[in-house]
C-alpha cells in the first residue's frame, strides 16, 4: 500500500508541473502577439516559453510514467478512466499546439491575434476541471 500512495504522489506532483506550463506558454504567447516592436522583449519571451515547453514536455513523460504504473501494477481501472486519458490527450494537443505557435514565431509565422491567444489559453481549465471530477468521482 506504501508504493501505491508514493507513486500517486509522484504522478500528482509531476501532474502539477506539467499543468503548470499547460496554463502558462500560452500566457507566453498573448504576451508575444502584444509586445510589438521591442525585439529585445520579444526574444526573451520566446526564450522562456521554448525554455518552458521542453520542461513541459519532460513533466509529462515523467507523469506518464507514473500514470501507466498506477494504471498496469495496481490496476487501476473503469470508464471514468477512458474519458480522462482522452482529456489528458486534448490538453496534450492543446500544449502541442502552443508549443509549435511559439517554434513558427522564429521562423516569421504570425501568431493568432491577442484575444484568440486569451481563448486559447482558458480552454484546459474546463478540461482539468473534468479530470478532477472524473478522478474523484469515478463515476463511471
Amino acid at each position: 500500500m506504501q508504493a501505491y500512495f508514493w507513486t500517486k504522489s509522484l504522478h500528482l506532483l509531476f501532474v502539477v508541473a506539467w499543468m503548470a506550463t499547460v496554463f502558462y506558454l500560452p500566457r507566453i504567447l498573448v504576451n508575444i502577439a502584444e509586445v510589438g516592436d521591442a525585439p529585445a522583449v520579444r526574444d526573451r519571451l520566446v526564450l522562456m516559453g521554448r525554455r518552458l515547453y521542453r520542461f513541459g514536455h519532460i513533466m509529462f513523460g515523467i507523469a506518464l510514467v507514473f500514470g501507466l504504473v498506477l494504471w498496469f501494477h495496481f490496476d487501476i481501472a473503469g470508464g471514468w478512466l477512458h474519458i480522462k486519458l482522452t482529456l489528458i490527450a486534448l490538453m496534450l494537443a492543446h500544449f502541442v499546439v502552443a508549443g509549435r505557435w511559439l517554434k513558427g514565431v522564429d521562423k516569421g509565422r504570425a501568431l493568432p491575434s491577442a484575444k484568440a491567444l486569451r481563448w486559447f489559453n482558458e480552454l484546459p481549465i474546463f478540461l482539468l476541471l473534468a479530470v478532477i471530477y472524473l478522478v474523484l468521482a469515478k463515476p463511471l
